[in-house]
């Protein structure tokens, strides 16, 4: 068994705004393990990004957040570090690549300054050494022409380019722990792959952890080994793969997979939609969160709100109702057929 590198524990996130503090992350727990790549899905709005930034405390603690619970990384809780101790990790042990890689990147630095930047902060290197670095890791992720390249400014760079350059800073120091946020939703379908591939190639080389935020279920399904559906800064379920997609529980979850467009049968069939947006913090509904767009929500779920539990297995499922929608799925589809 690959022993988990990162565990957190009834992780919750703060948030101070002119109306008020708002929880965007509510009690999480979960874990990531050694060689393993970890889904984290959900729409926009339900804490998928706020839970990255989390772990890796990003946020202002003395003006914008508060954070409780625990976020234990090689045996030390995150939440106890101080900022100077927390600069060491990030980027060494812990990266992450973010969404947008025009924005991540300084466009009056060079390319290789930027990685350079990475290694001598973290490495006890020369610079000359850490250009050497720097161009070995651009040959690892496939930018042609390294020793060119590395001279070159982001905008000289296309998307799918610079996406690679992120990747390479996140990797240059060789982490345990990588978290990709949204990795691949500004790229075209082909890039995309080819950055699919890059992932998983260097998840099998570097033996890493992998915490891979999207709302691209295909995506989750080729390359995760587990996955956590978030709604409204809560977990709803979480399950291997396998198990997500051959038996979802959530109405939720049921509905994402839904969503999902279909390759076969007709071209006219209407694509699958939640009806419904998810709530502002500021309006959070009382009981189940997902309530107020879910079509099996009664009484109880609108009063109460259900605890995380254990279902078959590793599974695991936040619903009053589950067995019985699973039972009433069943019956229509005996009867459609």
């Amino acid at each position: 068994m690959d022993k988990p590198i990162l565990e957190l524990k009834e992780l919750k996130t703060h948030f101070y705004t002119e109306r008020g503090r708002v929880t965007a992350i509510d009690g999480i727990s979960f874990n990531v393990n050694e060689n393993e790549i970890l889904g984290v899905v959900g729409e926009s709005g339900c804490g998928k990004s706020a839970t990255a930034q989390t772990i890796l405390k990003l946020y202002d603690e003395k003006e914008a957040v508060q954070y409780e619970g625990e976020i234990n990384f090689n045996g030390k809780n995150l939440l106890t570090l101080t900022e100077n101790a927390m600069q060491k990790i990030r980027g060494n042990d812990i990266s992450m690549i973010f969404q947008d890689p025009m924005s991540s990147l300084d466009p009056v630095y060079t390319i290789g300054d930027q990685i350079v930047e990475t290694i001598l902060l973290h490495q006890k290197v020369s610079k000359k050494e850490a250009y050497q670095k720097a161009i070995e890791m651009l040959k690892m992720t496939g930018i042609p022409s390294p020793e060119k390249r590395i001279h070159e400014y982001p905008h000289q760079l296309s998307g799918g380019m610079r996406q690679r350059i992120l990747i390479a800073i996140a990797l240059i120091c060789q982490p345990k722990l990588l978290i990709a946020d949204e990795p691949t939703t500004a790229l075209d379908v082909t890039i995309q792959a080819q950055i699919l591939d890059l992932i998983l190639q260097m998840n099998k080389e570097m033996g890493m952890g992998i915490i891979f935020i999207t709302h691209d279920l295909g995506v989750v399904s080729e390359i995760c080994t587990r996955v956590v559906v978030m709604y409204l800064g809560q977990i709803v379920e979480e399950a291997d793969t396998n198990s997500l997609f051959s038996n979802p529980l959530h109405p939720y979850t049921k509905g994402l997979i839904k969503s999902i467009p279909q390759l076969e049968g007709e071209r006219s069939q209407k694509l699958f939609t939640i009806e419904g947006i998810v709530p502002s913090l500021n309006n959070i509904p009382k009981g189940c969160r997902f309530a107020p767009r879910c079509q099996y929500a009664d009484e109880l779920c609108r009063s109460q709100a259900p605890d995380l539990k254990q279902y078959k297995g590793d599974q695991k499922v936040r619903c009053w109702h589950y067995e019985k929608i699973a039972e009433l799925e069943e019956e229509e589809y005996v009867h459609s057929n």
